[in-house]
């Protein structure tokens, strides 16, 4: 039989993942491989009484299962394992043949490494296979599993060697954020405490990693960089190039978010909308990009040897995160869990309003890309990554208010008579690259529209923009 039909026969199991096991008379040694890897990775069943050859599967059954089953049971509740493992089993009889079926859960990220007998005997599964774990893959099992503490070690290192220019730039952009807020009187110093980068006269590692200086941060992880690349295409083969831009090296965490985001929303649509009387740059769509961002930079595994990655492409924006999510997704938005794995950085970034907790982070990711684009993130992971991708779909491009709908370059009219009211049609060609015949025809379908008027005369007068949330 096929394993759609051997699906079929064990209806009743919600097949993930499994690997058969003839196990005719005993426990197979490679059983305890695949006990562990299903442990580290995914989950899956575990299935004695069965063959494989090729792409066939063969019931053999099992001579002795309640003996088998207790040995199996016994086995992983008494020390072989280095975490005592809870299964599931069930039994299924096709005739004279007993058939063996163990549910192996993942366990927690803060349990893992699972092994037997020694770490050496860490084992994960890749495709439909058990592999041993590389030194790697366990070091970065051990970071996982002290999933708030890492960034909040001490360094050797003293507020001397964290970047004045950065922040300075910090505390004016929560100056300007929130000209209110309490740390806005503090000393550098007092601030830092209570930003928790300092301790004890000390930088921690997370307040390193965000105000460090290039070179301090260098001698602290010589291979410190978070990767920013632009395709022309959809993948790397499509262009003539590996890819056409690639962000050079930024001095930390904090100056690589200010260098990405204004990279990143050249790429997405922001149509001009009012609000009140300013621009409305923090629509949905750029929320979620925003979010996904601050998201990946509070949440990467700073110390595994795969760099955080965002790449751009024609038709989507992949962010990779080097760093497994603390629980899967559905429990993170069911519940708006939160638990940062740089919970240093996540403050920092939160004091400035630039992230949500991590759960009601991933719905405003959700939610304000498809309310835009129509399409919702793509977000996968295993025990040592998680990757994010942001399809641009059919989008609603253009788009001001319900039912009205603008081109490009009356887009690009509005937005510079929102920067200055007094341009003149000439100006507007030069800058936008149209004759000024063309421009005319735009600026009277806008004001057809509703969208805009003039004040004045041609030489002494200025445009107005309609505010189309406030318009009866």
């Amino acid at each position: 039989m096929d394993k759609l039909e051997l699906i079929q026969k064990l209806e009743d199991i919600e097949w993930e993942d499994f690997e058969v096991k003839e196990a005719k008379s005993e426990i197979p040694k490679n059983a305890w491989e695949s006990v562990g890897a299903f442990s580290n990775t995914a989950g899956g069943w575990l299935i004695f009484g069965v063959t494989k050859k090729g792409k066939e599967y063969e019931i053999l059954g099992v001579n002795n299962p309640e003996k088998i089953e207790c040995d199996f049971l016994t086995t992983l509740r008494n020390g072989k394992f280095n975490r005592v493992l809870q299964v599931t089993s069930k039994k299924f009889v096709f005739g004279p043949k007993t058939v063996l079926a163990f549910y192996i859960p993942q366990m927690s990220g803060r349990d893992k490494p699972i092994y037997f007998n020694s770490k050496i005997n860490t084992f994960i599964r890749t495709g439909s296979g058990d592999q041993r774990a590389t030194d790697e893959e366990i070091d970065s099992m051990y970071r996982n599993s002290s999933f708030d503490k890492k960034d909040a070690e001490l360094t050797k290192y003293t507020i001397k060697d964290l970047d004045k220019e950065t922040i300075s730039r910090y505390r004016t952009f929560l100056k300007n954020i929130d000209p209110e807020h309490r740390f806005n009187s503090l000393s550098t110093e007092k601030l830092l405490v209570k930003l928790r980068t300092i301790d004890k006269k000390k930088v921690i590692v997370g307040g390193l990693l965000m105000f460090g200086t290039e070179k301090t941060i260098t001698r602290f992880m010589a291979d410190f960089r978070i990767d920013y690349l632009e395709i022309k295409g959809t993948s790397y083969e499509d262009g003539q190039n590996r890819y056409n831009y690639r962000l050079p090296l930024q001095k930390n965490v904090f100056e690589y978010y200010f260098a990405i985001i204004e990279k990143l929303l050249k790429h997405i649509e922001i149509p001009f909308k009012l609000k009140g009387n300013f621009r409305d740059e923090n629509q949905p769509q750029v929320v979620a990009i925003r979010e996904a961002l601050v998201n990946m930079l509070m949440h990467t595994d700073y110390f595994s040897n795969a760099k955080p990655r965002i790449r751009v492409f024609t038709d989507r924006i992949e962010f990779f995160n080097p760093g497994a999510l603390p629980k899967n997704l559905k429990y993170i938005l069911s519940q708006d869990f939160s638990l940062p794995r740089n919970s240093t950085m996540a403050h920092i970034f939160r004091t400035v309003q630039l992230s949500e907790n991590i759960g009601a982070g991933f719905h405003k990711m959700i939610n304000g890309w498809k309310s835009h684009y129509g399409t919702e993130p793509e977000i996968e992971g295993d025990f040592d990554y998680y990757k994010i991708v942001f399809r641009f779909g059919d989008g609603v491009k253009d788009r001001v208010k319900d039912g009205v709908k603008l081109s490009d370059n009356q887009q690009k009219i509005l937005s510079l008579i929102f920067e200055n009211k007094a341009i003149t049609r000439q100006e507007l060609a030069e800058k936008i690259g149209i004759n000024v015949r063309n421009v005319d025809k735009n600026l009277n379908k806008l004001k057809e529209r509703g969208l805009l008027s003039r004040s004045g005369s041609d030489k002494s007068g200025h445009w107005e923009i309609v505010d189309l949330n406030n318009r009866e």
